[in-house]
């Protein structure tokens, strides 16, 4: 796992206490985009399952998450693909 996935499963796993955390590299499709840098970690798909989601329009959802991982956002995390889901929802 590398140092990128482990910061983003590390702080929504302190913050959402999620039921469900899928976080893929997605960075080898993106080779030669912009943002797109060797060894990856730039582009990731993430599908996370939170009691926290429940109420929150799908907006809200994904400002969330964009605002827990803020610092990753601002440094080498190029693009960020978010499925957040409430318990029972797919």
């Amino acid at each position: 796992m590398g140092a990128m996935i482990e910061a983003i499963h590390f702080k929504l796993t302190e913050a959402l206490v999620p039921t469900r955390l899928e976080v893929v590299d997605d960075s080898a499709r993106h080779a030669g985009h912009s943002g797109a840098m060797p060894g990856g970690e730039t582009h990731f798909n993430l599908v996370i399952e939170s009691s926290a989601f429940e109420g929150l329009s799908k907006i809200a959802r994904q400002r969330l998450v964009y605002k827990l991982l803020s610092d990753e956002l601002a440094g080498s995390l190029h693009a960020l693909s978010v499925k957040a889901l409430a318990p029972g929802e797919s």
